[in-house]
């Protein structure tokens, strides 16, 4: 069956899949060691609350059937296993439908994880990996050529990311049509990297041509993906670089990451590695061939949703048509901030919370709190609760079903919350009062950067959350606000 296989993609695929296992380390190490404080048993959102009023139709979960804290870990443990072996390259080593057992179990387990994740796993890469993982259940291993078709249905996933993102570009915001949204983007994107104020202070005329170079990486180049070799290989490789200045300039956790991975795919690596070897050309078994033809035409089956959203002039960003999120559609900041706000959260052992006691600042990891602290590079991780601090300032009802028991874990000292923290100021006793400001945050200038050392300059705007503390009918107010 000369059709179905792609000797070509050989190395293609082997890079595709060395990397997909990689980023889905990652996404198990991360689930791993932040559950326990989202959502695991006495979390802010625990999963045994969230199961028994979601039905499994809506979610399925292995978690739907039972739930304990460490049968989750046993599970994120088995995905980091297993993900860590076929980066070694394990699937190559044992029968292809052994090796399609193991990335089919990479993908269960994080469907289970992220059906359950609530809004800490409500993000674009989560659907993404799903989807981009039930593909390479399907891509085979050294004992068959790459299945043609599977390599189109992931030149479809990535079609879909990259224009559905430049559609609602160019549908939303208006500075994108006016190429000046990087003259914002890079100080207010959700989780700033070590580069990203410089990324700022380059010249407007550089931001007008990082965005217009955005818009043809998104909505010219997708359709190029299409095209014989070797402008498929070249279209891909305008992803790839951009995707890099991408992950040079803010934290995307693995967005960034699994669509280039997603791009080494349509990638003919002939040119460099020679010749593929004679088991590329070897055909595949009749079953096999029966199994991706049924996959790809129900792909197919599934993909008009996400066309019709891409049509639609209400088009929205990263969702899911499906429970199984296995065809899905995404997008990114169709709207650009012009200011960047930060919940600053206090606490304050004083038996009375007045408004100029002794309030100290819990310090995050990723998001902005200290003003000299230089911003850091955390992807590909993810750092959830980071990023959902970011959601929490732009609106209060982003935070609604989380924030307050945050604050109540703050207040008794919870160890699993405090580890999600980089600095805890009250290491011997948990605070008797715990409140939260909003503040306008900006990227000093060079000269504040020269004068004070600090990255960032900030201003307070309000109250966020007024003193609180546990035992109490309702928050307290602090004396002389």
């Amino acid at each position: 069956m000369d059709w179905f296989t792609a000797p070509a993609y050989w190395t293609g695929r082997l890079v595709f899949q060395r990397a997909l296992a990689g980023v889905y380390l990652v996404a198990f190490l991360a689930a791993l060691f932040q559950f326990r404080a989202l959502i695991g048993s006495r979390g802010m959102l625990p999963v045994p609350e969230y199961v028994r009023l979601v039905p499994f139709r809506r979610a399925p979960s292995l978690f739907q059937v039972r739930y304990c804290d460490g049968l989750f870990a046993g599970c994120a443990v088995l995905g980091a296993v297993g993900a860590a072996a076929l980066a070694a390259g394990v699937g190559d080593l044992v029968p292809l439908g052994c090796a399609m057992a193991l990335w089919a179990l990479l993908w269960v387990l994080y469907l289970s994880i992220v059906n359950v994740g609530q809004t800490w796993y409500a993000f674009g890469w989560e659907s993404l990996l799903l989807e981009v993982g039930f593909l390479a259940v399907f891509l085979g291993n050294a004992r068959v050529g790459p299945p043609v078709l599977v390599l189109w249905l992931l030149r479809w996933v990535l079609f879909r990311v990259e224009f559905g993102a430049g559609l609602i570009k160019m549908r939303g915001d208006p500075c994108w049509r006016k190429l000046t949204c990087l003259d914002h983007h890079h100080e207010t994107q959700p989780m700033p990297g070590p580069l990203s104020w410089f990324f700022h202070h380059l010249p407007k005329p550089v931001h007008r041509v990082e965005c217009a170079a955005n818009h043809v990486t998104q909505l010219v180049v997708p359709v190029l993906l299409f095209t014989p070799q070797p402008v498929a290989s070249i279209a891909a490789g305008a992803v790839v670089a951009t995707q890099l200045w991408l992950v040079l300039s803010g934290n995307f956790a693995w967005l960034n990451w699994i669509t280039i991975t997603v791009a080494l795919s349509a990638v003919d690596f002939t040119a460099l590695t020679g010749p593929p070897p004679a088991a590329a050309s070897r055909a595949a078994p009749l079953w096999y061939v029966v199994l991706v033809c049924a996959v790809t035409a129900l792909v197919l089956v599934l993909s008009r949703h996400p066309v019709r959203n891409m049509i639609s002039r209400r088009q929205v960003m990263n969702r899911s048509f499906d429970s199984l999120h296995l065809v899905n559609t995404y997008g990114a900041f169709g709207t650009v901030g012009r200011v960047r706000d930060e919940v600053v959260v206090e606490g304050t052992a004083d038996e009375v919370p007045r408004a100029d006691g002794d309030w100290r600042e819990y310090g995050f990891k990723g998001k902005p709190t200290e003003l000299r602290r230089m911003p850091r590079q955390f992807a590909p991780y993810h750092l959830r609760l980071d990023w959902l601090m970011w959601f929490a300032a732009l609106s209060p009802g982003y935070a609604r079903d989380w924030f307050g028991p945050f604050v109540e874990r703050l207040l008794t000292g919870d160890r699993d919350t405090l580890r999600l923290l980089r600095h805890n100021p009250f290491p011997d006793a948990p605070p008797v009062f715990v409140r939260a400001r909003l503040y306008r945050y900006r990227f000093t200038t060079w000269r504040e950067l020269r004068e004070t050392g600090a990255w960032w300059h900030r201003t307070l705007l309000r109250e966020y959350l007024p003193p609180t503390r546990l035992a109490e009918p309702g928050p307290v107010r602090s004396r002389g606000d």
